[in-house]
C-alpha cells in the first residue's frame, strides 16, 4: 500500500480539498480526523470532531485508543487499497497515524499550499477562528446517522481544471462541541511538572540538571521541542534509557495535552554511582 500524506496547519482547508486531491491522484481511501473514508463513504472509525474537548479530539485523530485503531486496521485489511491519503497537521502527525495503524511510512507528501492559494487558506482560517466550522469530506446524508455533533448546511466542491471538470463532491459542515468552550492553554510550568513527574519514574536517571521546553519552529501545528541535560547512574544502557525517556514523555505529553511531541534532545552531563 502506498501512503500519501496531505499536510497543513489546522483550519487551512485540508478536509475541503481532500476529495479533490484524492481524485487527482486516483486514491480511493482517505483517513481524516479518525475516520476511514472509502469512495465517499465512512467505512470505519469515529470522527475526532465528535469529542467534547480538543485533547480528546487529538487523541482520536491519531488513533491512541486501541479499539478505534483496530477497527480501521480491519477495514483496511478488507479493502486492500493500492493507495491511502492521510490528512495531518505535520509529517510527525502522519508518522504517528501510520505507527498506530501499522502502516508503511508515507511515500510522499502534498502540502495544502500545493492545492490552495494564500487567499483561500486565509479565508479558511478566518472561518475556523470566527465561526468554529469544520468540514468532513463525506455527504451529509452519509454522516448524519453516525455523527453526534452539530451538523450545518452541506457545501459542494466543484473545481474546473484544464479541459475537464472534476466530480461535484459534497462535504458536510459541522461545528464540534469543543468549539464552544474557548481556548485551552498549557503553561510551560505545567508542562515542566508533567515531564519531571514522568522522569522521576525512570530508574536510570540520577538527576535532571536542566529542562527547557520550546515550540518546534519547523512544525506547522502545535509541536513541542524538549531539551534535557541529565546525570545518569553508572552501568545504565544509554540507548535503552533514552528510548524509555522518549516513549514515556511522548505518551504523557500527547495523551494529557493533545500537543505533538516532535523533538527530544538529551545531553548526558555526568555519570554517578548508585
Amino acid at each position: 500500500m502506498k501512503v500519501i500524506g496531505f499536510i497543513g496547519a489546522s483550519g487551512t482547508g485540508k478536509s475541503h480539498h481532500a476529495l479533490d486531491v484524492a481524485y487527482d491522484h486516483h486514491i480511493s481511501c482517505i483517513i481524516d480526523d479518525g475516520l476511514l473514508i472509502y469512495q465517499n463513504r465512512i467505512v470505519a472509525g469515529r470522527s475526532a470532531k465528535e469529542e467534547t474537548n480538543r485533547m480528546k479530539a487529538v487523541r482520536r485523530a491519531i488513533f491512541l485508543q486501541q479499539e478505534h485503531a483496530q477497527s480501521v486496521k480491519d477495514a483496511l485489511d478488507e479493502l486492500q487499497p493500492d493507495q491511502l491519503l492521510i490528512l495531518g497537521t505535520s509529517k510527525h502527525m502522519i508518522h504517528r497515524i501510520c505507527e498506530a495503524l501499522g502502516l508503511p511510512e508515507a511515500d510522499s507528501y502534498i502540502r495544502i499550499e500545493d492545492v490552495s492559494c494564500p487567499v483561500e487558506i486565509e479565508k479558511a482560517r478566518m472561518i475556523r477562528i470566527n465561526e468554529g466550522k469544520h468540514i468532513i469530506p463525506v455527504p451529509t446524508m452519509e454522516l448524519k446517522p453516525r455523527f453526534r455533533g452539530y451538523l450545518l448546511a452541506p457545501i459542494h466542491s466543484l473545481l474546473t481544471r484544464r479541459n475537464q471538470k472534476a466530480p461535484d463532491f459534497e462535504h458536510s459542515v459541522v461545528r464540534p462541541v469543543f468549539s464552544y468552550y474557548g481556548k485551552l492553554t498549557f503553561s510551560n510550568e505545567m508542562l515542566e511538572h508533567l515531564i519531571i513527574h514522568r522522569l522521576r519514574q525512570i530508574g536510570g536517571l540520577a538527576k535532571v540538571n536542566r529542562l527547557r521546553i520550546d515550540k518546534n519552529r519547523e512544525s506547522e501545528g502545535n509541536g513541542l521541542a524538549v531539551f534535557l541535560v541529565v546525570t545518569v547512574y553508572y552501568g545504565e544502557n544509554l540507548k535503552k534509557l533514552m528510548s524509555t525517556i522518549k516513549k514515556g514523555l511522548q505518551q504523557d505529553i500527547e495523551y494529557t495535552t493533545g500537543m505533538s511531541f516532535e523533538i527530544l534532545k538529551i545531553t548526558v552531563r555526568g555519570v554517578v554511582l548508585r
